[in-house]
């Protein structure tokens, strides 16, 4: 799916476009240690695959040559990176964290993260939902959970378009539907979703509970890897809940599959960076983050990886509106309330288990 862009502006050219005033110092000739702090390259830890590629293809190589620095970037899970913050809180190694909301606010609740200094990063510009709590970390990508489906099956077999979650209860569906389990984003997504359609919220999930056991009936399977691609390949699946994203790399391949944004929400899922509190380069760190939210980047990256933008005002790219969250459906998208959920995982975690997939 990977689709790059090689010609991004320097970090310290102003976009015109939307007249951001990023305060980046320090841009002119090469330092060992550009942006301050000890010297040695600035550490990255962010997703891998095709994200990894898009930054070293898109993103990276404009930063270091703009700062005269270097970027060591190591690929892993949001969960991987929260663990190894975890691991070298005494002496960090990371100056960056690209994680899911999530483990964001997980990391934030311990203590990990630094506060985004607003007059080098220009959040003033990011739409509200990817503001984190109190500026510590920024969003820049952003994509949705709502409901993957196979428009040709639903039409050879008569059932209408999905179009609420409850939908995926339709006993024309029964052992056609994938579910995310809850171990997975997908799965909160999913339980949140119905909760907030039927009157609960992150506090009152038993409405949810309630609703996704309906929905269980269908499904043939409850899948923990968040790729549900093989499923619907393979015709297991007629519908799944599933990103916006991955659906679309899914649709890349030629594959009949359509997504919605449900009528009762679709929930947003935010790609965050984040400043490791005393990692050894805190300015150019800022900087970094400051970069990842420059228009072109921010192109970029839709391109490449199908995160919408987070920047109001940005130029989408007409080719990508069905494929990543566009301007227009920002505001419809609903933000999770990662603090209440994180706090109640477990528990959640044992209710489902004996609520749900043992149904």
């Amino acid at each position: 799916m990977d689709s790059h862009r090689s010609a991004l502006p320097a970090l310290c050219a102003v976009s015109s476009a939307l007249a951001l005033t990023v305060a980046v110092t320090g841009c002119g000739s090469p330092t060992a240690s550009a942006g301050g702090g000890k010297g040695g390259a600035l550490v990255v830890a962010g997703y891998g695959g095709s994200f990894e590629t898009a930054f070293h293809d898109s993103v990276l190589p404009t930063f270091e040559k703009s700062c005269g620095c270097k970027v060591t970037y190591i690929p892993g899970s949001s969960t991987d990176t929260v663990a190894k913050l975890k691991a070298q809180r005494a002496h960090p190694q990371i100056d960056v964290a690209l994680v899911d909301d999530g483990p964001q606010a997980q990391a934030l609740e311990a203590g990990l993260l630094a506060s985004i200094d607003t007059k080098v990063v220009p959040v003033d510009h990011v739409v509200k939902i990817a503001r984190m709590e109190n500026d510590s970390g920024v969003g820049f990508g952003l994509t949705a959970t709502g409901i993957a489906y196979n428009p040709e099956w639903f039409a050879e077999h008569g059932v209408p378009k999905p179009t609420t979650w409850e939908d995926l209860a339709n006993p024309k569906l029964k052992d056609k539907v994938v579910l995310p389990s809850i171990t997975n984003t997908y799965g909160v997504g999913l339980l949140v979703g119905a909760s907030r359609a039927n009157g609960g919220s992150e506090r009152d999930v038993g409405p949810g509970f309630t609703a996704v056991r309906e929905i269980a009936g269908n499904a043939v399977t409850f899948d923990t890897t968040a790729d549900v691609s093989n499923y619907f390949l393979q015709g297991q699946a007629a519908a799944s809940v599933w990103g916006v994203s991955r659906t679309s790399t899914l649709a890349d391949k030629d594959f009949p599959i359509s997504f919605v944004y449900p009528k009762d929400g679709a929930i947003a899922l935010v790609t965050t960076a984040n400043v490791v509190k005393k990692a050894p380069h805190q300015e150019l760190a800022q900087k970094f983050v400051a970069h990842l939210l420059e228009p072109s980047v921010q192109r970029a990256l839709a391109k490449a990886t199908y995160d919408g933008s987070v920047i109001r005002g940005v130029k989408e790219d007409p080719t990508l509106k069905n494929k990543v969250v566009s301007a227009d459906k920002v505001d419809s998208l609903l933000k999770l309330d990662w603090k209440t959920i994180n706090k109640n995982r477990a528990a959640w975690t044992d209710t489902w288990n004996k609520r749900v997939e043992s149904k």
